[in-house]
């Protein structure tokens, strides 16, 4: 298991509480957290009056073995957790302006990865999907766990079983049951989840073809048949939503529209019957599109 220490949450929970020498090194270390991984284990004794034993004492109270891994640890935290402490910009916006900010940053992020997308990319995943017997969407994390799903609900509309699954040991065990005829979907905004990059491995020992919607060049792209490749910069307001997750959708949008327009037969009378099953709910007899 891959240690994990939230060096930042250490911080706070022990503030306080230290021996009175170690609260000295916290007190500096807080106090300087974008600087501290670059200074040397004599450097921060020295500054915050202490021995580099006390520092090294210091470090294991935040549950490191020692000043090294300290280091390693508040990397990565402060790499990650300082745009979140950042109060700059946290001002309480007009619900207008806020309609306005994250409608156009989804508007620009859309405009973006329409850029990006390859026509030939998008006709090769298209056949596969309108004649694949059945499709396995996998995705790791809530972003692409969420697309893999909204996927699954637009494609066995088609009259495709479409299962979604963000589970790796369940991704592993499916992709062993697949065939020729079958295909693996695979999400992932990074590309580099060893759990979709084994599963897509496994799917293609038995013959099914694989597709990715993923980073541009990136592990899960290049171990594909067919790869859907956008790059999309995240906006830096943390209080927005995750336009990639947006853009991922509307291109899932794109592919299952491509895959109804090559079934338009098998498409229309599954789409009859599962309105006229919800009729005697509703009561709504209007036309609605695939994903509804």
């Amino acid at each position: 298991m891959v240690k994990f220490v939230d060096i930042i949450s250490e911080l706070k929970k022990h503030d306080g509480s230290f021996p009175k020498r170690e609260q000295r090194v916290a007190d500096f270390v807080s106090a300087n957290l974008s600087s501290i991984s670059h200074m040397r284990q004599n450097e921060i004794a020295d500054a915050s009056n202490v021995s580099d034993a006390t520092v090294n004492r210091f470090c294991q109270t935040l549950g490191c073995d020692g000043f090294k891994d300290f280091k390693i640890h508040l990397a990565q935290a402060v790499a990650v957790s300082l745009q979140y402490m950042d109060t700059t910009g946290s001002d309480d916006s007009e619900s207008s302006q806020l309609v306005t900010q994250v409608f156009s940053t989804l508007i620009d992020t859309l405009n973006i990865a329409r850029g990006q997308l390859e026509s030939d990319a998008i006709a090769e995943a298209i056949d596969m999907l309108a004649g694949a017997k059945r499709i396995l969407l996998f995705g790791v994390g809530g972003g692409s766990s969420n697309v893999a799903r909204e996927g699954a609900n637009r494609f066995f509309r088609l009259g495709i079983p479409a299962e979604a699954h963000s589970d790796g040991y369940l991704q592993r065990m499916l992709a062993s049951t697949l065939k020729q005829g079958d295909v693996v979907f695979a999400i992932s905004s990074s590309g580099t989840p060893a759990e979709l990059l084994d599963s897509v491995n496994i799917a293609h020992q038995y013959g099914a073809q694989t597709i990715s919607l993923t980073k541009r060049g990136s592990k899960l792209a290049i171990a594909t048949n067919t790869s859907i490749e956008i790059e999309i910069p995240e906006d830096q307001d943390i209080y927005k939503p995750s336009a990639s997750r947006l853009v991922f959708t509307a291109i899932v949008d794109v592919l299952a529209a491509g895959a109804a327009r090559k079934r338009p037969e098998q498409v229309r009378e599954n789409l009859r019957r599962i309105r006229t099953s919800l009729v005697p709910l509703t009561e709504d007899t209007s036309p609605k599109p695939i994903g509804d």
